[in-house]
Protein backbone atom coordinates (compact mmCIF):
# COMPACT_ATOMS: atom_id res chain seq x y z
CA UNK A 1 0.00 0.00 0.00
CA UNK A 2 1.29 3.47 -0.80
CA UNK A 3 -0.48 6.91 -0.78
CA UNK A 4 -1.15 9.33 -3.46
CA UNK A 5 2.16 11.43 -4.48
CA UNK A 6 0.47 14.67 -3.29
CA UNK A 7 -0.07 12.89 0.55
CA UNK A 8 2.50 13.57 2.64
CA UNK A 9 4.28 11.00 4.73
CA UNK A 10 7.35 12.34 7.01
CA UNK A 11 8.56 12.38 10.62
CA UNK A 12 7.81 15.55 12.86
CA UNK A 13 10.42 17.39 15.71
CA UNK A 14 10.60 20.15 18.24
CA UNK A 15 13.11 22.05 18.25
CA UNK A 16 14.19 22.44 21.65
CA UNK A 17 13.91 18.45 21.84
CA UNK A 18 16.37 17.78 18.88
CA UNK A 19 18.85 21.22 18.13
CA UNK A 20 20.03 21.44 21.47
CA UNK A 21 21.46 24.69 23.28
CA UNK A 22 18.58 26.46 23.73
CA UNK A 23 19.89 28.68 25.93
CA UNK A 24 17.54 31.23 25.71
CA UNK A 25 14.53 29.44 26.28
CA UNK A 26 12.23 28.82 29.64
CA UNK A 27 12.65 25.13 29.88
CA UNK A 28 16.57 25.42 29.19
CA UNK A 29 16.25 27.72 32.42
CA UNK A 30 13.89 25.43 34.22
CA UNK A 31 16.35 22.63 33.20
CA UNK A 32 18.87 24.31 35.42
CA UNK A 33 17.08 24.80 38.37
CA UNK A 34 17.01 22.69 41.72
CA UNK A 35 13.04 22.90 41.74
CA UNK A 36 12.73 23.38 37.80
CA UNK A 37 11.05 19.94 37.27
CA UNK A 38 13.23 18.63 35.05
CA UNK A 39 16.20 15.83 36.56
CA UNK A 40 17.89 15.73 32.98
CA UNK A 41 19.29 18.70 30.80
CA UNK A 42 18.75 18.92 27.51
CA UNK A 43 22.12 19.92 26.34
CA UNK A 44 23.70 19.07 23.12
CA UNK A 45 20.24 17.27 22.57
CA UNK A 46 20.41 15.53 19.09
CA UNK A 47 22.64 18.35 17.55
CA UNK A 48 19.87 18.32 14.95
CA UNK A 49 20.98 22.23 14.45
CA UNK A 50 23.92 21.05 13.41
CA UNK A 51 22.68 18.11 11.40
CA UNK A 52 19.68 19.41 9.53
CA UNK A 53 21.02 18.99 6.32
CA UNK A 54 22.29 15.70 6.60
CA UNK A 55 19.17 14.14 8.61
CA UNK A 56 17.02 15.75 5.76
CA UNK A 57 18.93 13.81 3.12
CA UNK A 58 18.78 10.48 4.95
CA UNK A 59 14.63 11.04 4.97
CA UNK A 60 14.17 11.55 1.46
CA UNK A 61 17.04 8.54 0.73
CA UNK A 62 14.27 6.47 2.82
CA UNK A 63 11.39 7.86 0.69
CA UNK A 64 9.72 10.40 2.96
CA UNK A 65 8.53 13.53 1.20
CA UNK A 66 7.66 15.83 3.56
CA UNK A 67 9.21 16.85 7.53
CA UNK A 68 7.06 18.85 10.31
CA UNK A 69 9.37 20.98 12.35
CA UNK A 70 9.24 23.75 14.47
CA UNK A 71 11.38 27.44 14.38
CA UNK A 72 12.48 28.23 18.00
CA UNK A 73 11.09 31.19 19.00
CA UNK A 74 13.54 31.93 21.92
CA UNK A 75 16.08 31.90 18.93
CA UNK A 76 14.90 34.20 16.57
CA UNK A 77 13.75 36.57 19.55
CA UNK A 78 16.07 35.99 22.53
CA UNK A 79 15.38 39.69 23.96
CA UNK A 80 12.29 41.50 24.04
CA UNK A 81 11.95 42.89 20.42
CA UNK A 82 15.16 42.28 19.53
CA UNK A 83 14.93 39.46 16.43
CA UNK A 84 18.60 37.51 15.35
CA UNK A 85 18.39 37.38 11.92
CA UNK A 86 21.19 35.07 11.48
CA UNK A 87 19.03 32.48 13.58
CA UNK A 88 15.97 32.93 11.31
CA UNK A 89 18.37 32.37 8.37
CA UNK A 90 19.38 29.22 9.93
CA UNK A 91 15.53 27.86 9.54
CA UNK A 92 14.96 29.69 6.22
CA UNK A 93 17.91 26.98 5.59
CA UNK A 94 15.38 23.94 6.84
CA UNK A 95 13.03 25.01 4.27
CA UNK A 96 15.61 25.23 1.24
CA UNK A 97 17.04 21.60 2.57
CA UNK A 98 13.66 20.50 2.60
CA UNK A 99 13.06 21.56 -1.01
CA UNK A 100 16.31 20.14 -2.36
CA UNK A 101 15.77 16.66 -1.10
CA UNK A 102 11.99 16.81 -2.67
CA UNK A 103 10.39 17.22 1.37
CA UNK A 104 7.24 19.09 1.48
CA UNK A 105 8.37 21.35 4.98
CA UNK A 106 5.20 21.81 7.11
CA UNK A 107 6.39 24.72 9.92
CA UNK A 108 5.39 24.67 13.18
CA UNK A 109 5.56 28.31 14.75
CA UNK A 110 5.76 27.49 18.59
CA UNK A 111 6.16 23.88 20.34
CA UNK A 112 5.90 24.35 23.81
CA UNK A 113 9.32 26.28 24.39
CA UNK A 114 9.23 30.09 24.82
CA UNK A 115 11.94 32.95 25.57
CA UNK A 116 12.72 33.70 28.93
CA UNK A 117 12.02 37.01 29.21
CA UNK A 118 8.48 36.33 27.91
CA UNK A 119 8.12 34.10 31.21
CA UNK A 120 9.42 36.84 33.33
CA UNK A 121 6.44 39.56 31.84
CA UNK A 122 4.19 36.70 33.08
CA UNK A 123 4.12 34.23 30.18
CA UNK A 124 0.96 32.44 28.93
CA UNK A 125 -1.08 33.34 31.65
CA UNK A 126 -1.02 37.09 30.47
CA UNK A 127 -3.09 39.00 27.80
CA UNK A 128 0.54 41.10 26.53
CA UNK A 129 1.56 36.97 24.67
CA UNK A 130 -0.89 37.56 22.31
CA UNK A 131 0.51 40.79 20.57
CA UNK A 132 3.94 39.25 21.39
CA UNK A 133 3.35 36.29 19.48
CA UNK A 134 1.67 38.00 16.52
CA UNK A 135 5.06 40.12 16.77
CA UNK A 136 6.74 36.91 16.20
CA UNK A 137 5.08 34.88 14.03
CA UNK A 138 4.96 38.25 11.45
CA UNK A 139 8.21 38.71 12.11
CA UNK A 140 8.81 34.70 10.58
CA UNK A 141 6.17 34.75 8.30
CA UNK A 142 7.34 37.85 6.55
CA UNK A 143 11.07 35.92 6.14
CA UNK A 144 9.23 32.99 4.69
CA UNK A 145 7.43 34.71 1.64
CA UNK A 146 8.62 33.21 -1.93
CA UNK A 147 8.83 29.85 -0.15
CA UNK A 148 5.64 28.53 -1.43
CA UNK A 149 4.73 27.00 1.82
CA UNK A 150 1.86 24.63 1.76
CA UNK A 151 1.11 24.55 5.55
CA UNK A 152 2.06 25.71 8.50
CA UNK A 153 0.57 24.97 12.20
CA UNK A 154 0.65 27.98 14.94
CA UNK A 155 0.65 26.34 18.30
CA UNK A 156 1.37 22.52 19.12
CA UNK A 157 -0.83 21.06 21.54
CA UNK A 158 -3.05 23.82 22.32
CA UNK A 159 -4.40 22.01 24.80
CA UNK A 160 -1.74 20.53 26.98
CA UNK A 161 -1.70 23.02 29.92
CA UNK A 162 -5.49 22.24 30.49
CA UNK A 163 -4.62 18.44 30.28
CA UNK A 164 -2.14 18.62 32.81
CA UNK A 165 -4.24 20.93 35.34
CA UNK A 166 -7.54 17.97 35.09
CA UNK A 167 -4.58 15.87 35.31
CA UNK A 168 -3.41 17.24 38.51
CA UNK A 169 -7.08 18.10 39.74
CA UNK A 170 -7.83 14.37 39.39
CA UNK A 171 -5.33 13.21 41.45
CA UNK A 172 -5.92 15.88 44.41
CA UNK A 173 -9.13 14.89 43.83
CA UNK A 174 -8.23 10.86 44.85
CA UNK A 175 -6.41 12.24 47.88
CA UNK A 176 -8.66 11.83 51.38
CA UNK A 177 -7.19 12.13 54.94
CA UNK A 178 -6.23 8.87 55.34
CA UNK A 179 -4.25 9.18 52.26
CA UNK A 180 -2.48 12.49 53.08
CA UNK A 181 -1.78 10.93 56.67
CA UNK A 182 0.65 8.04 55.22
CA UNK A 183 3.23 8.19 53.38
CA UNK A 184 3.77 12.06 52.76
CA UNK A 185 5.26 14.65 54.69
CA UNK A 186 3.62 17.87 54.20
CA UNK A 187 6.03 20.00 55.88
CA UNK A 188 8.83 19.16 53.94
CA UNK A 189 6.09 19.81 50.75
CA UNK A 190 4.98 23.23 52.32
CA UNK A 191 8.85 23.73 52.60
CA UNK A 192 9.91 22.67 49.13
CA UNK A 193 7.16 24.78 47.65
CA UNK A 194 8.57 27.65 49.66
CA UNK A 195 11.82 26.40 48.03
CA UNK A 196 10.43 26.68 44.32
CA UNK A 197 9.15 30.12 44.42
CA UNK A 198 12.28 31.09 45.92
CA UNK A 199 14.16 29.44 43.37
CA UNK A 200 11.59 30.73 40.43
CA UNK A 201 11.60 34.47 41.94
CA UNK A 202 15.41 34.54 41.37
CA UNK A 203 15.18 32.73 37.52
CA UNK A 204 12.34 34.56 36.33
CA UNK A 205 11.19 37.30 38.69
CA UNK A 206 8.35 35.94 39.10
CA UNK A 207 7.10 33.39 42.00
CA UNK A 208 5.01 30.97 39.28
CA UNK A 209 6.47 30.89 36.02
CA UNK A 210 3.52 30.03 33.56
CA UNK A 211 5.57 28.72 30.80
CA UNK A 212 3.16 26.83 28.00
CA UNK A 213 3.29 23.78 29.81
CA UNK A 214 2.05 24.89 33.32
CA UNK A 215 -1.25 23.89 34.70
CA UNK A 216 -3.49 26.61 32.51
CA UNK A 217 -6.25 28.40 33.71
CA UNK A 218 -9.11 28.87 32.03
CA UNK A 219 -8.30 32.63 31.02
CA UNK A 220 -4.65 31.26 29.89
CA UNK A 221 -6.12 28.93 27.56
CA UNK A 222 -8.44 32.10 25.94
CA UNK A 223 -4.93 33.71 25.88
CA UNK A 224 -3.43 31.01 23.57
CA UNK A 225 -6.56 30.66 21.50
CA UNK A 226 -6.10 34.70 20.80
CA UNK A 227 -2.52 34.14 20.17
CA UNK A 228 -3.80 31.42 17.51
CA UNK A 229 -6.56 33.54 15.62
CA UNK A 230 -3.92 36.37 15.41
CA UNK A 231 -0.69 34.23 13.63
CA UNK A 232 -3.70 32.80 11.60
CA UNK A 233 -4.35 35.55 10.35
CA UNK A 234 -0.96 36.81 9.68
CA UNK A 235 -0.67 33.85 7.70
CA UNK A 236 -3.74 34.42 5.46
CA UNK A 237 -2.08 38.16 5.26
CA UNK A 238 1.12 37.61 4.08
CA UNK A 239 1.19 34.28 2.88
CA UNK A 240 -2.19 34.17 0.93
CA UNK A 241 -2.81 30.63 -0.27
CA UNK A 242 -1.11 28.75 2.77
CA UNK A 243 -3.25 27.04 4.85
CA UNK A 244 -2.83 27.42 8.94
CA UNK A 245 -3.98 25.50 11.44
CA UNK A 246 -3.28 24.19 14.96
CA UNK A 247 -2.97 20.72 16.79
CA UNK A 248 -4.36 19.30 20.12
CA UNK A 249 -2.86 16.16 22.01
CA UNK A 250 -5.96 13.58 21.66
CA UNK A 251 -6.90 10.33 22.96
CA UNK A 252 -8.90 8.35 21.98
CA UNK A 253 -11.62 7.95 23.88
CA UNK A 254 -14.13 4.75 23.99
CA UNK A 255 -16.36 3.46 26.55
CA UNK A 256 -18.08 0.54 27.55
CA UNK A 257 -21.97 -0.29 28.93
CA UNK A 258 -22.29 2.43 31.64
CA UNK A 259 -19.89 4.73 30.13
CA UNK A 260 -21.16 6.75 27.40
CA UNK A 261 -21.73 9.90 29.47
CA UNK A 262 -18.05 9.87 31.12
CA UNK A 263 -16.68 9.15 27.82
CA UNK A 264 -19.18 12.33 26.18
CA UNK A 265 -18.42 14.59 29.27
CA UNK A 266 -14.47 14.08 28.66
CA UNK A 267 -14.56 14.52 25.02
CA UNK A 268 -16.33 17.70 25.82
CA UNK A 269 -13.29 18.61 27.99
CA UNK A 270 -10.78 17.09 25.50
CA UNK A 271 -11.91 18.91 22.09
CA UNK A 272 -15.44 20.61 22.05
CA UNK A 273 -14.90 23.06 23.97
CA UNK A 274 -12.41 24.44 22.05
CA UNK A 275 -13.72 24.03 18.82
CA UNK A 276 -15.12 27.25 18.49
CA UNK A 277 -11.63 28.51 18.64
CA UNK A 278 -10.04 26.59 15.49
CA UNK A 279 -13.30 25.13 13.84
CA UNK A 280 -12.77 27.88 10.84
CA UNK A 281 -9.10 26.98 10.24
CA UNK A 282 -7.85 25.45 7.14
CA UNK A 283 -6.89 22.38 8.48
CA UNK A 284 -6.48 20.70 12.41
CA UNK A 285 -3.32 18.70 13.23
CA UNK A 286 -4.35 15.28 15.35
CA UNK A 287 -2.15 13.96 17.89
CA UNK A 288 -2.61 10.95 18.65
CA UNK A 289 -0.85 8.04 20.83
CA UNK A 290 -3.34 5.51 22.89
CA UNK A 291 -6.65 5.23 23.84
CA UNK A 292 -8.46 5.79 26.93
CA UNK A 293 -11.89 3.79 28.00
CA UNK A 294 -14.47 4.56 30.33
CA UNK A 295 -17.26 2.71 32.34
CA UNK A 296 -19.72 3.99 34.55
CA UNK A 297 -17.32 5.22 37.33
CA UNK A 298 -14.93 7.15 34.97
CA UNK A 299 -11.09 5.89 33.84
CA UNK A 300 -10.82 2.23 33.14
CA UNK A 301 -6.97 1.04 33.82
CA UNK A 302 -5.34 -0.64 31.53
CA UNK A 303 -6.32 -3.83 30.63
CA UNK A 304 -3.52 -5.90 32.58
CA UNK A 305 -2.86 -8.00 29.25
CA UNK A 306 -1.82 -5.10 27.22
CA UNK A 307 1.37 -4.25 25.82
CA UNK A 308 2.33 -0.82 27.63
CA UNK A 309 4.76 1.48 25.57
CA UNK A 310 7.85 3.43 27.58
CA UNK A 311 5.40 5.96 28.22
CA UNK A 312 3.45 3.53 29.97
CA UNK A 313 0.41 4.12 27.50
CA UNK A 314 -1.62 1.36 25.73
CA UNK A 315 -0.10 0.16 22.61
CA UNK A 316 -2.93 1.40 21.03
CA UNK A 317 -2.55 2.33 16.97
CA UNK A 318 -5.97 1.86 16.02
CA UNK A 319 -6.86 4.49 18.20
CA UNK A 320 -5.48 7.32 15.09
CA UNK A 321 -8.24 6.25 12.87
CA UNK A 322 -10.86 6.31 15.90
CA UNK A 323 -9.54 9.93 16.57
CA UNK A 324 -9.67 11.16 12.55
CA UNK A 325 -13.33 9.46 12.52
CA UNK A 326 -14.48 11.22 15.68
CA UNK A 327 -12.90 14.71 14.87
CA UNK A 328 -13.94 15.11 11.43
CA UNK A 329 -17.65 14.82 13.00
CA UNK A 330 -17.22 18.44 14.05
CA UNK A 331 -14.29 19.70 11.99
CA UNK A 332 -14.79 19.90 8.75
CA UNK A 333 -11.43 21.35 6.82
CA UNK A 334 -8.55 19.24 5.85
CA UNK A 335 -6.81 16.89 8.56
CA UNK A 336 -3.02 16.79 9.17
CA UNK A 337 -1.95 13.42 11.80
CA UNK A 338 0.83 15.87 13.25
CA UNK A 339 1.49 13.27 15.63
CA UNK A 340 1.98 9.79 15.65
CA UNK A 341 4.20 7.39 17.30
CA UNK A 342 5.10 4.98 20.09
CA UNK A 343 8.34 4.92 22.36
CA UNK A 344 9.80 1.70 22.21
CA UNK A 345 13.01 -0.50 21.93
CA UNK A 346 12.35 -2.60 19.61
CA UNK A 347 12.05 -1.21 16.51
CA UNK A 348 9.57 -3.74 14.96
CA UNK A 349 6.66 -3.16 17.06
CA UNK A 350 7.57 0.47 15.89
CA UNK A 351 7.34 -0.57 12.35
CA UNK A 352 3.95 -2.65 13.26
CA UNK A 353 2.40 0.14 14.67
CA UNK A 354 3.08 2.51 11.80
CA UNK A 355 1.82 -0.39 9.40
CA UNK A 356 -1.66 -0.38 11.59
CA UNK A 357 -1.54 3.27 11.91
CA UNK A 358 -1.55 3.97 8.60
CA UNK A 359 -3.84 1.40 7.66
CA UNK A 360 -6.32 3.31 9.78
CA UNK A 361 -5.68 6.67 8.07
CA UNK A 362 -6.29 4.72 4.21
CA UNK A 363 -9.75 3.55 5.71
CA UNK A 364 -10.64 6.84 6.50
CA UNK A 365 -9.28 8.47 2.96
CA UNK A 366 -11.19 4.93 1.28
CA UNK A 367 -14.25 6.74 3.06
CA UNK A 368 -13.47 10.28 1.51
CA UNK A 369 -12.60 11.82 4.83
CA UNK A 370 -9.99 14.65 4.38
CA UNK A 371 -6.95 13.87 5.56
CA UNK A 372 -4.02 15.18 3.89
CA UNK A 373 -0.48 14.11 5.47
CA UNK A 374 0.66 11.61 8.18
CA UNK A 375 3.60 12.42 10.95
CA UNK A 376 5.02 10.38 12.52
CA UNK A 377 6.67 11.49 16.04
CA UNK A 378 9.89 11.43 16.23
CA UNK A 379 12.04 12.06 13.67
CA UNK A 380 15.25 11.13 16.25
CA UNK A 381 15.11 9.62 19.56
CA UNK A 382 15.17 13.00 21.25
CA UNK A 383 14.83 14.67 24.75
CA UNK A 384 11.21 13.73 25.73
CA UNK A 385 11.10 16.48 28.25
CA UNK A 386 10.80 16.00 31.85
CA UNK A 387 11.33 12.28 31.16
CA UNK A 388 15.18 13.16 29.77
CA UNK A 389 16.51 10.58 26.96
CA UNK A 390 14.85 7.72 28.20
CA UNK A 391 12.06 7.60 25.85
CA UNK A 392 13.15 6.00 22.32
CA UNK A 393 10.10 7.13 19.71
CA UNK A 394 12.81 7.83 16.91
CA UNK A 395 12.82 6.48 13.41
CA UNK A 396 16.50 7.36 14.16
CA UNK A 397 18.59 6.61 16.91
CA UNK A 398 21.01 8.93 18.08
CA UNK A 399 23.97 7.82 20.16
CA UNK A 400 24.18 9.77 23.11
CA UNK A 401 28.49 10.10 23.38
CA UNK A 402 28.80 10.48 19.81
CA UNK A 403 25.39 12.23 18.84
CA UNK A 404 25.89 10.15 15.51
CA UNK A 405 22.53 9.35 13.89
CA UNK A 406 21.68 6.08 12.19
CA UNK A 407 18.02 5.55 10.41
CA UNK A 408 16.51 2.63 11.82
CA UNK A 409 14.21 0.15 9.75
CA UNK A 410 11.19 2.40 10.78
CA UNK A 411 12.54 4.58 8.91
CA UNK A 412 12.51 2.53 5.66
CA UNK A 413 8.60 1.24 6.48
CA UNK A 414 7.61 4.39 6.97
CA UNK A 415 9.25 6.02 3.90
CA UNK A 416 7.71 3.04 1.61
CA UNK A 417 4.14 4.37 2.34
CA UNK A 418 4.90 7.50 0.18
CA UNK A 419 3.38 7.88 -3.37
CA UNK A 420 6.37 8.47 -6.10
Amino acid sequence: MTFDKAFFIGTASAAHQVEGNNTNSDTWALEQMKYGGYPEKSGDACDHYHTYREDIRKMAEAGLNSYRFSIEWARIEPEEGVFDEAEMDHYLDMVHACRENGLEPVVTLFHFTSPKWLISKGGWEAEFTVKDFEDYARYVLEHLKGENLKYVCTINEANIGALIAGYIAKMQGEQDLGQLQIGMDLEKMAEEEKARKAECMEVFGVEDAAVFTSPRSEAGMQIIFKAHKAAVDAVHEILPGVKAGLSLSLRDLQYVEGGKENRDRQWQDDFLRYLPAFVNDDFFGVQNYTRTVFDEHGEMPVPKDAEITQMNYEYYPEGLENMIRTVTESFKGEILVTENGIATAEDERRCGFIRTALQGVQNCLDDGLPVKGYFYWSTLDNYEWQSGYSMEFGVMSCDRKTLKHECKPSMYVLGGYAGK
